[in-house]
């Protein structure tokens, strides 16, 4: 935690000459690696930080705001806004970041990256918030625990050296704790049985993902198509190797075919089923 402001504030900018003769936006940590590093920085991403310290200035003139918080890689951009507000009015102003989640691999959590888990059900469905802790890691799983349960350390302990396939009761447990949390004990037992259904009984519970598509597509819909629109695969190509890899089924059906086209004869019970190996899957609905 840090206030970026000394006894005699001075009427300025960000972007102000120092007394160094230096401005305040070029001598941020961030940007002078980037500069070291002769790595691009484009205007946006430098004026993305007098955004952000003139959100702070506003807030804390309109609504009071004294301190902002934010992961670690938002340090100098909050302290931007530290010292913007102490150079405009004088106000002393405040900072707090934490680190950054990231996954054992090092990949960082956050809502800019692909694949994000949002907390609002209207973003991301219960059943998929579940699922996506159940698919943790398994280098993951005890530190997710602790960071986000509320179950006794001892029984972390007991479910941290679970190895190979016990391992997955562990997962189970996890998704359970953090959706009840979030979306509700109902919920999470709701995502639970639908996931069981899907992947040990081989069924097709209503619980599923649902993605709708227009009429008109029926009978000429390329499956490329329907796995991004999906979010089976972030692009076309990506689908293409995902089916070539023999990682792609069709109502449970396996598909090696990466110009086949979804058709009247492929829907079941008013949906067509699209999976990724045994862990993802998705209706899709005509309408």
């Amino acid at each position: 935690i840090g206030s970026a402001y000394p006894s005699n504030p001075r009427k300025g900018s960000v972007g102000q000459a120092t007394p160094a003769g230096r401005t305040y936006g070029l001598t941020s940590e961030s940007v002078r690696q980037r500069l070291e590093r002769e790595q691009s920085l484009t205007l946006l991403e430098f004026n993305y930080m007098v955004m952000q310290a003139y959100d702070f200035h506003v807030l804390a003139e309109s609504r009071g705001c004294l301190l902002q918080l934010g992961g670690s890689d938002q340090w100098g951009n909050i302290v931007s806004g530290v010292e913007f507000g102490r150079r405009i009015g004088g106000r002393a102003l405040f900072g707090l970041t934490a680190p950054l989640l990231t996954t054992s691999s090092g990949a960082k959590m956050g809502k800019s990256v692909s694949g994000a888990v949002w907390l609002n059900a209207d973003r991301l469905s219960p059943y998929e918030f579940w699922q996506f802790w159940r698919n943790t890691g398994d280098a993951d799983v005890g530190r997710f625990l602790r960071l986000f349960t509320e179950l006794p350390l001892g029984e972390i302990a007991r479910l941290d050296v679970l190895r190979d396939s016990e391992i997955n009761e562990a997962k189970k447990i996890l998704a359970d704790q953090i959706t009840s949390l979030c979306h509700g004990a109902d919920a999470a037992a709701q995502a639970s049985e639908t996931s069981r259904r899907a992947f040990e009984a081989g069924e097709v519970p209503a619980g599923l993902p649902t993605v709708r598509l227009p009429d008109s597509l029926r009978g000429n819909f390329p499956l490329v198509d329907a796995m991004v629109v999906a979010g089976l695969a972030k692009s076309k190509s990506e689908a293409r190797r995902l089916i070539v890899g023999g990682g792609v089924r069709v109502n449970g059906g396996g598909v090696n075919d990466k110009a086949m086209r979804l058709c009247d004869s492929d829907i079941q019970d008013g949906v067509i089923r699209l999976s990724i190996g045994k862990k993802r899957h998705v209706l899709l609905q005509l309408v």
